[in-house]
């Protein structure tokens, strides 16, 4: 039996996928050699934007990655505010990277070489069940909505687009992993524009950073003729795609409303549903593109951890969202009462990258040698990178904090030292009485008094003694 080209392509694409992606798990633990030599910190500060680039319909504000302490964790951070009816074009990025959602809703979409066209055939279905008749329609791969509270993963390479269907600003950070496997090319945060102009931005310190100042869409670089030819198009219709008078920048308005195929969120689940009880002929669905790409860590009710006097922490790792698996990366969302504390932890298997989304909170963190690197109050907007090992205590400010942290690692480990699962609990208390010379009792209070509360801690009464 004849086997078409169509399936040929979807059957390599199977093949490569999964070899990339056994690739990047076989060697996570090599995944970041190339910077071990930059991690040699002795004082860590809270990062606030360096960069900043206006568009027509919103604002980009890039983090200096250049910085020592985005080095050692081999990340770039940014912060993007956009309008309401503000589109971002699509592009794709040299690594793999976590979005979350501050604020406001809209649509995206990804774009994954070798994936299904899957939307008209999933408005074909949602017409069936409501017994009306198909009609001609655009197709495309999948639109996802997003709002406050969502993580979105993209992996390196994969075409991404976004839009503020909202009646306020979508404000977005993300980080990328430029120190991942998947990222062949340098240490650098580079972004490959499909469509759109990146503009020349303001700098906010007289350092150096390694964002170029401006940047054309891929288009811009083919020969007018070439691209004409390869496209079937004009010679006109291909200097529009090279976008060269186009000045309003890499976030753009549209004019009237943005009007592509997207289901309900309803139809969307039930269609999520159906399609995870189907079983595919090759594989390719089950391999990559059925994968979700998005999950919610707003909501108290999904919180991992939960102290009524303390707070909330949900972790998001690849057991909750598969994706991660193949991009190796992690997230958690922390809500921290007023004056409550995390408890002192670092890091197994990954660095953390932490931004405040909310409030403030005094931040200690220790380093190789038992020296205090940082210990300073950190507040809204900024990011506190913390390298894997460094352990670090937390202690809300009085009108308590929130926070979204970033993990370079699909499974983040945490190892607490105070509190249930602890390291100080594991320990025999004879152990604790000779490393420290303390009495018998005192070893006991040491290990048992924050004994039954795990990582968030409440705070301390007024009057009452731990001893």
């Amino acid at each position: 039996m004849a086997i078409s080209v169509t399936s040929l392509l979807s059957i390599s694409f199977l093949l490569i996928t999964s070899s990339l992606a056994h690739a990047q798990i076989e060697y996570v633990t090599e995944r970041r050699l190339r910077g071990r030599n930059r991690c040699n910190i002795e004082r860590i500060t809270a990062q606030e934007p360096s960069h900043r680039v206006e568009s027509e319909a919103g604002v980009t504000e890039l983090f200096d990655e250049n910085d020592q302490q985005f080095e050692c964790a081999g990340v770039a951070f940014q912060r993007r505010i956009i309008q309401p009816r503000g589109l971002l074009p699509p592009s794709f990025f040299n690594a793999p990277r976590l979005v979350y959602i501050l604020q406001g809703r809209g649509i995206s979409g990804t774009v994954v070489p070798g994936c299904p066209e899957s939307f008209q055939q999933f408005q074909q279905q949602s017409q069936r069940r409501r017994g009306q008749g198909q009609r001609s329609s655009d197709q495309h791969q999948r639109i996802n909505h997003f709002r406050e509270g969502d993580i979105l993963a993209l992996p390196a390479g994969v075409v991404h687009w976004a839009y503020n269907d909202g009646d306020q600003p979508v404000v977005a950070i993300t980080v990328v992993d430029t120190g991942n496997n998947a990222n062949q090319l340098d240490r650098n945060h580079r972004q490959f524009l499909l469509a759109g102009r990146k503009q020349r931005g303001q700098r906010f310190s007289v350092e150096p950073t390694r964002q170029e100042d401006s940047n054309e869409n891929i288009f811009n670089g083919f020969e007018t003729e070439s691209l004409a030819e390869v496209m079937g198009i004009s010679r006109d219709l291909a200097e529009k795609l090279k976008g060269r008078n186009d000045n309003r920048g890499e976030i753009i308005r549209v004019e009237e409303e943005l009007r592509v195929i997207r289901p309900s969120r309803m139809e969307r689940e039930e269609y999520e549903e159906e399609r995870r009880r189907q079983t595919t002929v090759n594989g390719l669905e089950q391999a990559f593109c059925s994968l979700r790409i998005k999950e919610n860590i707003d909501d108290p009710e999904r919180a991992d951890i939960y102290n009524p006097n303390a707070g909330r922490i949900t972790h998001l790792n690849s057991k909750k969202l598969p994706i991660l698996r193949y991009l190796q990366l992690n997230a958690e969302k922390g809500v921290v009462r007023p004056d409550a504390l995390i408890s002192p932890h670092w890091n197994v298997n990954a660095h953390a990258i932490v931004y405040i989304s909310r409030g403030s909170a005094r931040f200690q963190i220790v380093g190789l040698r038992g020296n205090t690197v940082h210990n300073n109050e950190v507040r809204q907007g900024q990011v506190v990178v913390v390298p894997q090992h460094f352990a670090t205590l937390i202690r809300s400010s009085r009108e308590g904090f929130e926070y979204v942290a970033f993990f370079t690692n699909d499974n983040a480990i945490v190892s607490n030292i105070v509190g249930k699962d602890s390291v100080l609990k594991g320990m025999p208390v004879e152990v604790i009485m000779n490393s420290y010379r303390m009495s018998t009792e005192e070893a006991r209070r040491v290990k048992e008094n924050r004994g039954e509360e795990l990582a968030l801690f409440e705070p301390r009464v007024q009057g009452r003694r731990y001893g």
